[in-house]
């Protein structure tokens, strides 16, 4: 049976800071809908005390970011790059077009296209997210999306170098200095200086996250996603300071970032708690971690291995840390995650700056429809098909016309009526149905 040594927040809580959230960003995004860069300008200065002329970065001032970058930092985002991209292209190996003759004559097939335009939303409000431009804008260039707009807060008072260099040496053809509701709101509506994009992708605050969800529909969205969650699954095996430092290294995400850990072992539960207590007296992060750890943060004592799969599947966490006897096992027989870290050699860390898997992922249960960003995100799955004989075009005109009339639509029915007419030499009645033979 399930036990909670510790709780976060109630789900009730949980929903009623949700629901604030919601309204804030309603009428933040109706603002920027009405009066455009009038409203960016004004969200700007209010929330970042930023407020240029243009948030475009020309070319000047983008090559002046980067000459304050580090070479060794440049060569770091050199390497994490090629480790996404390599990734990357492999996954859309796995993407393939098709075309197959299903009866003789009628030719079906799909094609793989990448959308227009997307919005690379990079976070930047704690710390500044380097890797989200990775993970988004190399991603977006390996699936063919043609035009990607990047955007990210400003830090100290402009561009962020590295999150700038990493943007550019992407693939970003626009760089936006912007954030939060009105750099998501600005790409998806757009405004008078910002043309708007067909997709929005990348992770951020509540308040990104429910901006994209507001939006979704007016644009597309990679998913839901932050903020950001991690599950820890542990048994004897490991020692509770391995599984303290996985905790608190994503609870350093923000106040709202829940950090849970599940065990068959009461010993370890224990001792992982005290351990979380005595890491944030000198984590320098501490300030956020601690209120991420106290409002939500959890500990769950199962009693065997498989009802540690069950509960993690109903958690459906974005980030999954599996650091058991048999962590394959974990893989094998579970279905909603994020992502899977697979033994204590890998961890979420890993993942999410350099490792070569994309580290934006479903939050909020996402995880049991659907997975993170991957090529295939920014690709189109469209059909067509083509007839190519007259004898095909009335065979299935026949079919279409009967199924038409079952269902009652006549305009339908005579779609196929006169092809069975014209191809087929058939003599059935306008609006009539064709008899089978």
């Amino acid at each position: 049976m399930i036990s909670y040594l510790k709780r976060g927040k109630s789900a009730a809580d949980v929903a009623e800071a949700d629901g604030k959230v919601r309204q804030t960003v309603e009428e933040l995004l109706a603002d920027i809908e009405r009066r455009g860069d009038a409203a960016v300008r004004e969200l700007a200065e209010k929330f970042d005390g930023y407020a240029p002329e243009n948030f475009q970065l020309s070319a000047e001032e983008i090559a002046a970011a980067i000459a304050k970058v580090s070479p060794d930092d440049i060569a770091d985002i050199q390497f994490a790059q090629t480790q996404i991209r390599n990734f990357a292209e492999k996954q859309k190996e796995c993407l393939s077009d098709l075309e197959i003759e299903t009866q003789p004559g009628i030719i079906l097939g799909h094609k793989n296209v990448p959308v227009n335009s997307v919005g690379c939303y990079v976070p930047g409000g704690k710390y500044p997210m380097v890797a989200s431009a990775h993970m988004s804008v190399v991603t977006a260039k390996v699936a063919g999306v043609k035009r990607i707009l990047a955007s990210a807060p400003p830090h100290d008072g402009g561009p962020h170098p590295a999150i700038v260099a990493a943007m550019h040496m992407a693939g970003a053809d626009e760089i936006l200095v912007l954030g939060g509701v009105q750099a998501v709101g600005a790409m998806a509506l757009g405004t008078e200086t910002i043309d708007p994009v067909d997709m929005l992708i990348g992770p951020g605050n509540m308040f990104v996250a429910e901006a994209k969800r507001q939006l979704f529909g007016r644009v597309g969205i990679d998913l839901f996603a932050g903020p950001t969650e991690t599950l820890i699954i542990a048994d004897e095996t490991v020692d509770a300071e391995l599984c303290a430092v996985d905790l608190l290294g994503q609870a350093e995400h923000g106040p709202t970032s829940p950090a849970a850990l599940l065990t068959n072992s009461k010993t370890l539960a224990e001792e992982t708690m005290a351990e979380v207590e005595r890491q944030l007296e000198f984590l320098p992060t501490a300030e956020i971690a601690r209120q991420a750890w106290q409002d939500y943060g959890s500990v769950i004592l199962c009693d065997d291995i498989d009802e540690m799969v069950k509960e993690a599947d109903h958690l459906a966490y974005e980030h999954v840390q599996v650091m058991t006897a048999d962590p394959d096992y974990f893989a094998d027989n579970m279905t909603n995650y994020g992502a899977l870290f697979l033994g204590p050699r890998t961890n979420v860390s890993f993942g999410d700056k350099v490792i070569g898997t994309n580290h934006t992922l479903p939050t909020k249960q996402a995880a049991r429809y659907t997975g993170g960003l991957w090529v295939g995100k920014f690709m189109k799955t469209c059909t067509y098909q083509k007839i190519l004989t007259d004898e095909a075009s009335a065979m299935i005109g026949g079919y279409c016309s009967r199924l038409s009339a079952l269902e009652g639509f006549a305009g339908h029915g005579e779609q196929a009526n006169i092809r069975v007419r014209r191809y087929g030499g058939g003599n059935v009645e306008p609006y009539g149905v064709v008899a089978k033979r």
